[in-house]
Parts: structure tokens; sequence; C-alpha cells
């Protein structure tokens, strides 16, 4: 049984490249501690028509929202009115995503919410593969609630070892309708869309049905995007809209060897860094299991290595174990989820300020760390780097 279809996907109309370059923004959930980057995505955009105008950049989350998400809402209808998309009825794209030398490949369709339960141990064909910080619902929530639309930066992974879905698609590519090609802003490299044929999105619906099979049930674990997935769900089960049943994706298979997983670092805040560092460290060795781990830390122009004993699986777990209780003791503390090293050295060096560097977890044992244990600590990693992740590109009408 498979949980990914066809769906109704709408792309800008007649749109140039440099149409689609100002359309197409990155997920909301990267650089969060950032400001200057998406300064600069709003001047490239300008007054064109764009991706970034119907999404939140969690950068700007505030208490109240309420506006912002009005003039999104708003916004969403507006494109639909002046009839900007063209639609795809009963679509897959077969996506090719090139940064550097490497080249990604996907597949973009919609899933079936029925089949996703983000519930640690949950065995449906839909799996959270970290834990889901339910406190950051709420205002995807309002977004979907009233939108006209959704986006995906979500991203699946399945798991094809002798990768039978996506390499017949490449091979017959020249074949297909493009749909899109354009560079990525800020050199974020080079996308292209391919619709495929009837004949060939049955071939993937006939090959996916074989992974639940071979994966203790799981067909999909989601790789980006958990949260964003996690509202889409509770918007559905509120309102059992069939519309809402499902949610646009893309897929890939955890096996193309362009798909690296990094790992999500942590930068504190407002933090007495010392006291912190002096802290986890008598922590660990009181509660430590056994085991040593090693973390770099970075603070002003100092930084430094160290090792302490392990009091979870993975070293983001005992750090983030560590960080939830002491920012219980000091709420002023505040902690942010970094993709990119560089990212971390240079949050770091903002006083008062702390970040941490580690080794995460391996993509060759992903599946089988998901159906032994449920889930992984929250944030412990990413798909690639920052630059690399999900540009907002496709939309289906949700309403």
């Amino acid at each position: 049984m498979s949980c990914f279809y066809p769906a109704d996907i709408l792309l800008p109309k007649n749109a140039s490249k440099e149409d689609m370059q100002k359309w197409a923004v990155i997920a909301c959930d990267q650089y969060t501690s950032d400001e200057e980057y998406w300064e600069d995505v709003k001047e490239i955009v300008g007054d064109a028509p764009s991706s970034l105008n119907i999404m939140l950049p969690e950068i700007y989350l505030e208490k109240d929202n309420t506006e912002k998400i009005e003039k999104i809402n708003a916004k969403m209808q507006e494109y639909l009115d002046n009839d900007m998309f063209e639609e795809y009825k009963d679509a897959m794209i077969y996506v090719e995503r090139q940064v550097g030398d490497k080249v990604r490949k996907g597949l973009v369709g919609m899933v079936d919410l029925e089949q996703y339960d983000y519930t640690p141990g949950s065995k449906t064909l839909i799996r959270a593969t970290e834990a889901t910080i339910i406190d950051r619902l709420p205002p995807r929530i309002k977004i979907r609630k009233n939108a006209p639309l959704e986006m995906p930066h979500i991203l699946m992974l399945f798991n094809d070892a002798n990768k039978t879905i996506v390499a017949p698609l490449e091979a017959r590519k020249d074949e297909l309708e493009v749909v899109y090609d354009f560079d990525l802003m800020k050199d974020s490299g080079h996308i292209t869309g391919y619709l495929l044929t009837k004949e060939m999105q049955q071939d993937v619906e006939r090959a996916l049905d074989k992974f639940a099979e071979e994966n203790d049930g799981l067909q999909f674990a989601v790789g980006d995007g958990n949260h964003s997935l996690a509202a889409a769900k509770a918007c559905y089960e509120k309102d059992k809209n069939p519309l809402n049943r499902y949610a646009l994706v893309e897929i890939e298979n955890v096996h193309n060897s362009a798909q690296e997983f990094e790992s999500i670092f942590r930068v504190l805040f407002n933090v007495d860094a010392e006291n912190f560092l002096s802290e986890f460290k008598e922590y660990t060795m009181q509660n430590g299991m056994g085991g040593m781990q090693k973390f770099k830390y970075y603070k002003g122009e100092e930084e430094g290595e160290f090792e302490v004993k392990a009091t979870a699986k993975l070293p983001v777990g005992t750090l983030q174990g560590f960080i939830d209780l002491y920012i219980e003791e000091n709420p002023e503390v505040k902690v942010d989820y970094i993709h990119g090293q560089d990212v971390v050295k240079k949050l770091a060096k903002k006083e008062n300020t702390l970040g941490f560097i580690y080794e995460g977890i391996k993509k060759d044992n992903f599946f089988d760390a998901i159906i032994q244990d449920g889930s992984l600590p929250r944030k412990t990693f990413s798909m690639n780097e920052a630059d690399e992740k999900r540009f907002y590109i496709e939309t289906r009408k949700i309403k």
C-alpha cells in the first residue's frame, strides 16, 4: 500500500527564468538567526510575485503574528484571483537539484495524512524522525487554517538501496516536459522539474508499495519539515476537509549519494558560557552511562574541545538533555538550532553567546534507528547544508 499520490500542482504561469528565481524562496525554518540573509531576499524579490509573500520566515516569528498571517492569506488569494498559476492536474514532478557537483533527485506529489503520526513509536506508513516540538506548531497551524494554498518544504525519505524508482526516471528525463529550469537565488544552485507521464506515475506507486513490506511497515521517514507536516495533520484532524487530508511533499531516496546528513548544532544566547560549560561537565559526570562523547565549543574569539560521559546514544541527545534542564533554571537563556558550522562560529562571536559542534547520525543506519528507537532527539540532523535546503516552488489548493 502506498500513501504517495499525484497532486493538482500549481506553478507560476508563463514565468521566465528570472521570474522563477524571484518566486522561489528557501524554507521558512532556515537562517533563523541571520536577518541579513532575509533582508537580501527581500531586496532580490522587490515587488515581484514571490513565495516570500505567502510564507512566514521563522526569524520574524512574534507572539502575535495575526496581522502577518492575514496578509499572507490575502496575498495567496490575490495570486489565485489574478490567475497567476498554471495547474497540472494529477501530476508528479521529477526534480533535479544541483549544488556544486552534487545532484539531488526527488519526486513531488502528495501524501495521505491519515497515514502519518508523529507520536514516538507509531507504526504508520509515514513516521517522524525526531521529537515534534508542540509549541512550534501554532504559527504554522494559524497560517494553514485559513490559507487557500499550501507550499511544500517537506522532504521525506524512502529506503531504496537498489535505486529502483529514481534511476529509471533519470534515464528517461529527455522524454519529459520541463516545467521549470532555473538558477536559485543567492548562489543556491540550479533546479529542474520534469512532468511524469501517467505510466511513470504508476511505476512509482508500484515500486513504493514494496518499501513498507521491507521496513516494518515504514514507507517514508520525514527528513525535513516535520513541524509543517504536523501542522497540516492538526488542521485536517480539526476540519476533516478532504483537500486538507493530503500534503504536498518531495520524496527522495536516502541512498542518493548527493543526499548528505548534516548535524544540526546548538547556539545559546544570553548565557554565562563558563557557568554552562562547568555545569554541563558536572552533570554528565554524575549522570553519564559510560562511553565518551566529544564536543567543540565557540565563545567570542575562543574555541576549545572537551569530552563528557554520554547520557544519550548520540552527542546531540546528551547536549540537548542538559540544555533543557539548564534553561528551566535559567529562562533568560535562549537556544537556536543551526545548520552549518560557519554559521555557529559567526553567531558565537556575539557577546554572551556559546556555540557547539559535534558528530551526528550516519544515514547508513538511519531507517534501522527509526524502526528500533521510534524517534531521535529533536533537531538531531538536517539533510544537507542550509543553502541546499528545499525552496518553495510548487503550490496546491487546499480550500
